[in-house]
């Protein structure tokens, strides 16, 4: 069970809701109007908690987990204890984050702006919206339905935030444009200058950074993860994309729907990612490359020329996965003939 200091359980849920909720079916005959209580892992569920089974790796915590349900494949119901209520489904993870977020809703804000808030007069604040202690909102600013902005956080001027956007707390944004339903961690950094400069003899000459930050709808950007705003062109983040903590973004980057960005991806200015890439930790992206739709690039991986479509490369400097693992093999086999023929020696 969760810590009930930070989260609030929801009354108890019955098996038939849970399943409409997830799209799951009831296997073995259950009684649908049983109450479940709470969600759990396999390993430290009880009788009255929901679990899931997705990964073969926990296969022997499935037999023995003592969870009263669990979200399971068809391809596993074999492997289930007695005793426990079959919810089978094509994908088990994705309805346990369902039934989790109906077992923890989240909690209901109280609408309203904090005495110690600057909210300029010619700012426009929809319906509904928070906003928290010292809070700085700048001229123009235009806040949608429902949006909650965290204590200490800047929206700078001329701003826009569509509909239940969250804000959390000493979050800056500047020079962007933001959908509905996007969320910004604590300390994310939206707008400011990308690194633009022409090299001179006499010193660098900074280029001035015109351009936007345009993010879309549903897109989350995690803590401390920063995205410059273009030089010229905008600098965007396509609907529905996750970008997990420690980021960085470029000036005039693209990056296409759906994708996931794990931590500490660096990606160079103007380089553009198409739909639904995945960059592993620690990837880094050099400037003014094209990444194809659906390419996968794995962790720690140098990326320095295209990646084509549905590619998955790995490796600094990055290649098609099979061939890094045969680089791999003959370096180790390399190695391992010189350390033979040294010992000979």
């Amino acid at each position: 069970m969760a810590d009930s200091r930070f989260f609030t359980v929801a009354p108890p849920i019955k098996l038939r809701a849970l399943a409409e909720c997830t799209g799951a079916s009831i296997v073995g005959g259950a009684d649908p109007e049983r109450l479940m209580r709470d969600v759990a892992s396999l390993e430290s569920a009880g009788p009255d908690d929901v679990s899931f089974f997705d990964n073969r790796k926990y296969l022997a915590a499935f037999q023995r987990t003592r969870a009263g349900a669990a979200f399971v494949h068809p391809s596993s119901l074999a492997h289930a204890p007695k005793g426990l209520v079959p919810l089978v489904t094509e994908k088990p993870y994705r309805a346990y984050a369902l039934a989790a977020r109906a077992f923890y809703p989240e909690p209901d804000p109280v609408p309203g702006i904090h005495a110690s808030a600057l909210v300029d007069a010619t700012a426009r604040i929809g319906s509904g919206a928070v906003i928290g202690p010292h809070a700085v909102i700048e001229a123009r600013v235009e806040i949608g339905r429902d949006c909650r902005i965290g204590a200490g956080s800047v929206i700078g001027a001329g701003c826009v935030l569509g509909d239940q956007v969250r804000i959390g707390p000493c979050v800056t944004v500047s020079h962007a444009l933001i959908g509905s339903r996007v969320v910004l961690y604590p300390g994310v950094r939206v707008g400011q200058d990308g690194f633009g400069f022409a090299p001179d003899p006499a010193g660098v000459v900074k280029v001035p950074q015109l351009g936007r930050v345009v993010i879309e709808d549903d897109v989350e950007i995690g803590a401390n993860s920063t995205i410059d705003r273009g030089a010229g062109p905008d600098t965007i983040i396509g609907a529905g994309t996750m970008i997990d903590n420690l980021v960085q973004i470029g000036h005039n980057v693209q990056i296409g729907r759906g994708c996931v960005l794990v931590a500490q991806v660096g990606i160079s200015g103007s380089t553009k990612l198409g739909d639904f890439v995945q960059i592993g930790g620690q990837g880094g992206l050099t400037g003014h490359l094209v990444i194809g739709r659906g390419a996968r690039i794995a962790a720690q991986s140098g990326i320095m020329r295209d990646v084509p479509a549905g590619a998955t490369v790995m490796g600094s400097p990055a290649v098609p996965i099979k061939e890094h693992f045969r680089q791999v093999t003959l370096l180790h086999r390399l190695a391992t003939q010189k350390e033979s023929s040294s010992e000979g020696a």
